[in-house]
């Protein structure tokens, strides 16, 4: 049987895939976009921060789960995933009116602010233990490592996801909106995600979703000054 990177090769969509993707290539900026820059980041922030500077921050749509994770993401992953919402290759009311308000600039600034957030902490605990045979056989079935990599950690390129230690109940949703079709306000059109995902039942996506989240990682969400972490 030929792999997902095989197929994905023979389609020439090996940049679009992974397991929480971006739902589009994120496209050529424009020419005069210059390498995003951390520090103007800071002034462009502040509609992240109410969410994603949180710790524990809940959303309500389309369902309550965790905000997901985003410090320590990669930058390319990012701006691919702020244009599929800004373009509406990723549907969700909140992040589509964020994105639309960003530049080109102020997408490559931010996700650089963000990939180097945190850093300097301590990398998110973990279990290292080996999955179940149950699970083994969803993540073989998913062929998750194929883009993801080591501990779903490292990935084989910089515009997939790092998953590792991600909220589980976020990772849930997000597999989910793959599944989802002709809802003008809920789902990702990603056709290679759209397919992947659909191989699943909801029970077997919660346990992917609930082994993802249980894994060490870089992600975090690191509280900004004038918010104070949820108790």
């Amino acid at each position: 049987m030929k792999t997902l990177p095989h197929t994905l090769k023979k389609l020439g969509l090996l940049g679009v895939a992974g397991l929480i993707a971006s739902g589009a290539a994120s496209g050529a900026f424009a020419a005069d976009v210059k390498p995003g820059d951390p520090v103007a980041a800071k002034s462009k922030i502040a509609m992240c921060i109410g969410c994603h500077g949180i710790i524990g921050y809940q959303a309500s749509f389309p369902e309550v789960h965790k905000v997901p994770m985003i410090s320590g993401q990669n930058a390319k992953y990012i701006a691919a995933a702020l244009t599929a919402y800004r373009k509406g290759e990723r549907k969700h009311p909140t992040m589509k009116g964020i994105a639309s308000s960003l530049s080109d600039q102020d997408i490559a600034d931010i996700s650089v602010f963000y990939e180097a957030s945190g850093k300097d902490l301590p990398a998110k605990a973990g279990s290292t233990a080996a999955p179940s045979a149950e699970v083994a056989a969803l993540l073989k079935k998913g062929n998750c490592a194929s883009c993801h990599g080591e501990n779903l950690n490292k990935p084989i390129d910089a515009t997939y996801p790092k998953l590792a230690g991600q909220h589980p109940d976020y990772v849930y949703v997000a597999l989910k909106a793959y599944q989802t079709a002709d809802n003008p306000h809920v789902g990702r059109g990603n056709p290679i995600m759209g397919a992947q995902a659909k191989l699943f039942t909801l029970p077997e996506l919660k346990l992917l979703a609930a082994y993802v989240g249980g894994l060490p990682g870089d992600l975090k969400t690191v509280p900004q000054p004038k918010f104070h972490q949820q108790h």
